[in-house]
């Protein structure tokens, strides 16, 4: 089973999937997403995985989400994607990647959805 994580250290519910999944005797490979930023392919595999749109994985607190205008109804899919490449901490957080199924830990038990 080949489980991964894109984490921040600094989210509490991050850190809280993670030891969710470790004391589930689960080691996932760990992505600091912020730090090893996702590609655009990376970012559509999560989004097919999650069953959601980009605009769904939008952290639209942030300022970044206000700054680069996401707001904007109007901005397709490709555009929504570059900008979470570009600002990596518009990406929710944190998700928990097995194979062809994601989930966001929020709350971390949703994480245990998909671990079989």
């Amino acid at each position: 089973m080949s489980i991964s994580i894109y984490h921040n250290p600094r989210c509490s519910k991050s850190r809280q999937t993670l030891q969710l999944l470790q004391e589930q005797g689960i080691e996932p490979e760990v992505r600091e997403y912020l730090k090893d930023v996702p590609t655009a392919d990376e970012l559509k595999q999560v989004l097919a995985a999650l069953n959601m749109s980009p605009r769904e994985l939008l952290r639209v607190k942030e300022a970044e989400y206000k700054e680069a205008g996401l707001d904007n109804p109007e901005l397709d899919d490709a555009a929504i994607i570059k900008a979470m490449t570009q600002h990596p901490k518009l990406i929710e957080r944190p998700i928990v990647i097995n194979g062809d199924r994601a989930r966001i830990g929020r709350p971390p038990e949703a994480a245990l959805e998909i671990i079989a």
